[in-house]
């Protein structure tokens, strides 16, 4: 009897080629012999792939434990880069793959995803269901993001501005970063829109003596960055609270940040983003728009793909270019572009290692699958990022005052 890397050899050639190395439950390999590897633990694996060709059936099985990535992460992920594959079935892949199926007896009615996949209802970027995508990604649990951002709590690109700095030491350093653009000092009223766990907040405030006012949809981030506050003091400069940020009517303010964000928005949503931005700035006020984006083309994360379903649900990512165009239609003046994208990569190549080197102890706070979910889109999205097929930008503007005036220094040696 053929083994099962026998009989799907032909359809794994067809959609992945024939070099990426995959070992099915029976012991069979295909590929070339390799440490970093694809483990096939179980038929239900060809199932899902059957009934979600592509990235989609893939994901759900390794959220599942029916597919395990042995050895280096990257190195096993890079392996598809390597040969310019695509993990999606043309029509003739598909009935080869039933045709595999019905030799190897895994064919059978659909499964249901894993339980950490979204399903999200209402009209998109409506208030309720921004608030529910929020919470699918961020309400997982603190104590598992201090596992896997480190002390500083920060989930956004860190700036690396030294050879040698280590992940919590750059986080920080990219909080210097977004208050020297932002000229924040003693007192300067900041808003942080997207605030997170409050680290940057408290910092503007702890280093610079500014008041500051962050607001979050996601209720575990608020209650955390309340008792931050209030342990640290600084409960007469700094308030973190749950809201929109489409409901914030407290302004004027002299600058506003938007770390991590924008992605969040949506492209329905970008002239009520920067008409509220506007509404809130000061003339002579600064906004610092830091945002992940697309090189090419600018679109909603496809619904049916990994990060759509189990990462970013609803997100979008924006040309920079586009981004650029809105803030000054909307009445800002941009005055600098600045891309991260280099630091986003290492960025996240300390997440993995932090979650793989307390791997055990993630399992334990959230459950396997949402462990593999993390892995997985990190581990993807360095790759990503280090490749330019996605990007980031630090994108900062001003809304002049009457006389045309953005109060901005001569030159960046500020």
């Amino acid at each position: 009897m053929a083994s099962v890397a026998q009989t799907l050899e032909r359809t794994v050639a067809a959609m992945i080629g024939s070099t990426v190395p995959i070992e099915f439950w029976d012991g069979s390999v295909l590929g070339p012999p390799s440490q970093a590897r694809f483990v096939v633990n179980s038929p239900a694996a060809l199932r899902r792939l059957l009934w979600a060709p592509g990235e989609l059936g893939l994901a759900r099985a390794y959220v599942a434990g029916e597919i395990d990535i042995q050895g280096d992460v990257f190195e096993a992920l890079a392996l598809f880069d390597r040969h310019e594959t695509e993990t999606r079935l043309s029509p003739g892949g598909v009935f080869g793959l039933i045709r595999a199926g019905l030799r190897a007896g895994f064919l059978g009615m659909p499964m249901l995803p894993p339980p950490e996949e979204a399903r999200l209802r209402g009209r998109v970027h409506s208030r309720a269901r921004d608030a529910t995508a929020i919470s699918h990604h961020y309400d997982v649990g603190n104590d598992f993001y201090r596992l896997v951002l480190g002390s500083t709590m920060t989930y956004s690109c860190a700036y690396f501005e030294m050879p040698g700095m280590g992940l919590d030491e750059a986080q920080i350093s990219k909080y210097e970063l977004v208050c020297r653009k932002l000229g924040v000092g003693p007192d300067t009223r900041l808003l942080d829109i997207g605030c997170g766990w409050g680290g940057l907040v408290m910092h503007a405030a702890r280093v610079h003596g500014a008041r500051a006012l962050g607001v979050t949809l996601s209720r575990e981030q608020a209650e955390y960055a309340q008792k931050e506050i209030a342990g640290e003091g600084l409960v007469d400069r700094v308030e973190v609270r749950i809201q929109d940020y489409r409901d914030v009517d407290d302004g004027p303010f002299d600058a506003i940040a938007s770390v991590g964000m924008f992605e969040h928005v949506g492209s329905s949503q970008v002239e009520t983003y920067v008409g509220n931005l506007l509404r809130l700035l000061r003339p002579g006020g600064r906004l610092l728009n830091h945002a992940i984006s697309r090189p090419r083309g600018v679109g909603a994360i496809p619904a049916r793909s990994f990060v759509g379903r189990y990462v970013f649900p609803d997100g979008e990512l924006h040309e920079v270019g586009r981004v650029v165009t809105a803030l000054q239609e909307g009445g800002l003046e941009v005055r600098d572009v600045e891309s991260l994208r280099e630091h986003y990569a290492a960025t996240l190549r300390c997440w993995v290692r932090n979650l793989e080197r307390r791997w055990d102890e993630a399992v334990g706070l959230v459950g396997e699958g949402r462990a593999r979910v993390w892995r997985l889109y990190m581990a993807g999205s360095a790759l990503n990022f280090a490749a330019n097929r996605t990007s980031i930008h630090q994108v900062l503007a001003v809304r002049p005052d009457e006389s045309g005036n953005a109060g901005f220094p001569r030159s960046r040696n500020w």
